[in-house]
């Protein structure tokens, strides 16, 4: 007992006075709202940006409360820090729904590998070699990976060699992480992609895909001139007189003598 007949403040008294001075934890997603804002003074937005100046931080939720939605403090580090009035719920999942875009666009580099033998022949090298070049143009990073089997392991040089083809085959897409070297019985190279000479190579590609395109339509409107060439004059073509024989059977059809292709009458008797 004190002094007077008084006691001791009881356990919950003493942590409701520790708290009154205490930050508040903030949310998940660190941010802090309403009553959880424990500065003085703060910056204020309105819900449709208008910016309001800095005001108290109870007059700020006093004016949150008026639109019937929360003080959410936008930029902490701000002196005063920047508070903006909005719904918190619709503001967190619209900040989650971007966060979640932006992951799904992010690419995560991975080590594909292509396997080689040092007697791989042509067709099987430019197969590898055209996955290989793949993946650099996804974005991940190629390991090629020599293997040698049995007495193969003697003649090492053939496995360089086979690495210097792959080394020509990539050049104009990719640098080299890591230089021919033997992990084993394997001999190993590891290329990464550069993004510029990735650009241009698409940038290329696409410039020679336009340009047969092009050509494409202009081998189409020339054979839609040379078909369209039989309807000069109104009728068909005629390899022999340039009209089709049925319409010259029509032309004058009362009069049945050849002469009267040529407006000349036969003397009558």
């Amino acid at each position: 007992m004190l002094a007077g007949g008084r006691g001791w403040p009881s356990l919950q008294n003493r942590r409701q006075a520790i708290n009154k001075f205490r930050t508040p934890p903030r949310r998940d997603d660190g941010t802090r709202i309403n009553n959880e804002i424990r500065v003085p003074r703060v910056r204020v937005v309105l819900p449709d940006g208008t910016p309001v100046g800095i005001i108290p931080i109870a007059d700020a939720i006093s004016k949150a409360e008026g639109y019937g939605l929360d003080l959410v403090e936008v930029a902490p580090g701000a002196d005063p820090p920047v508070c903006r009035i909005m719904n918190y719920g619709k503001f967190k999942y619209e900040k989650s729904k971007k966060a979640k875009e932006a992951k799904k666009k992010q690419h995560v580099m991975q080590l594909k590998e292509v396997k080689l033998h040092p007697k791989t022949d042509d067709h099987d090298f430019n197969f590898k070699l055209d996955h290989a070049r793949k993946f650099l143009i996804k974005g991940d990073r190629v390991k090629a990976t020599v293997v040698f089997r049995g007495r193969e392991i003697t003649r090492l040089e053939f496995g360089k060699q086979m690495l210097d083809k792959v080394d020509a085959g990539l050049a104009d897409l990719a640098q080299i992480e890591v230089n021919a070297k033997m992990e084993g019985r394997n001999m190993t190279s590891i290329y990464v992609p550069d993004k510029v000479k990735v650009k241009e190579y698409l940038r290329k590609l696409e410039s020679e895909k336009k340009k047969e395109a092009g050509e494409e339509g202009v081998d189409l409107e020339e054979e839609k001139i040379m078909d369209g060439a039989g309807d000069i004059g109104g009728g068909d073509y005629d390899g022999d007189d340039g009209f089709d024989d049925g319409d010259d059977a029509d032309i004058n059809s009362d009069v049945v003598d050849d002469d009267a292709d040529y407006g000349v009458d036969e003397p009558q008797a």
